[in-house]
């Protein structure tokens, strides 16, 4: 296995990582942002006020984009897998 292929191998889970990754923090920071905003309007200073509706935004991105994470994690696993053969040999 040259170098090159592990750099490679390294950039394509470091991608998947962050594609897998991403919808979960998107929805994280907009719902920050949002309760910021809200906060900042009513002059509502609670810290504990944003964690819930994070956590609910979190769990409904989950939901909804978790087919697609578990199908983009899978399908790099099946190609990590197929290509342990040529990279011993």
């Amino acid at each position: 296995m040259t170098p090159t292929a592990v750099i490679e191998l390294g950039r394509q889970a470091v991608e998947v990582t962050l594609m897998v990754s991403a919808p979960l923090f998107i929805a994280a920071l907009a719902t920050g942002l949002l309760i910021s905003i809200f906060q900042a309007a009513t002059q509502i200073n609670e810290m504990t006020l944003s964690f819930v509706p994070k956590l609910v935004a979190i769990f409904v991105t989950l939901v909804l984009a978790g087919p697609w994470m578990i199908t983009v994690l899978t399908d790099f696993m099946r190609r990590l897998f197929e290509s342990i053969p040529s990279m011993i040999g």
